[in-house]
């Protein structure tokens, strides 16, 4: 996200990018409609390409706008949404605790994902999401999950978009995470756009 002023006024609001990626039903749609609108939304039509909604929120004393998008989990569709990851600011991985495969393929949606968010390192802004714990057929246990992100140094949620349990303090953890990295953009930005030539010695700032 590119700075758009000489300062960071932490008054000003600022606009993120937020980008959900995962398996086919895996209930993106519905753990997004369950954070912007609190509502539990059972309509189970396969999102094609993209939607978008948007929440304002507070971190640290700074006004957010998160632009959320919503991406569809079909292989087929899979080239047509790695176009959606451009200019994002942070990452929701999600799978499904009761699909083993849901959870197998993460791996793959993160690299993907990494591989076309450029230039950006690997700690880019990202949380895993465990949806549907308030299912009872569980194939994926919560020590593994756990153990795979630790691996990967990503958050960890157990989430459930139907009893809206952790949805708001995944995607606002989420929001921190990309808010500190795009201050640091910001600011390393400023650094260099008062470097006026490779010559020049640092001088002592007054007042």
């Amino acid at each position: 996200l590119a700075p758009q002023g000489p300062s960071m006024d932490a008054s000003k609001k600022v606009d993120l990018k937020i980008i959900i990626i995962g398996a086919l039903g895996v209930g993106k749609t519905s753990l997004l409609h369950q954070y912007v609108h609190k509502t539990f939304y059972e309509d189970y039509r396969t999102t094609l390409g993209a939607s978008i909604l948007t929440k304002v929120l507070v971190v640290d004393n700074t006004p957010l706008k998160l632009q959320i998008w919503d991406t569809g989990g079909q292989e087929r569709f899979r080239s047509m949404v790695s176009t959606f990851y451009k200019g994002s600011d942070g990452c929701m991985l999600a799978f499904d605790v009761t699909d083993r495969e849901s959870f197998e393929a993460l791996d793959n949606w993160r690299d993907d994902f990494l591989e076309k968010v450029i230039p950006r390192e690997q700690d880019f802004p990202m949380v895993v999401l465990g949806n549907k714990i308030d299912l009872c057929d569980r194939q994926v246990p919560k020590e593994m999950a756990s153990a795979w992100c630790k691996e990967k140094d990503i958050p960890y949620f157990e989430v459930s978009a139907k009893n809206n349990i952790n949805v708001a303090e995944a995607f606002e953890t989420l929001a921190k995470q990309a808010l500190t990295t795009y201050k640091g953009i910001f600011e390393s930005y400023l650094t260099d756009s008062i470097k006026l030539s490779p010559n020049d010695k640092p001088r002592k700032r007054c007042c």
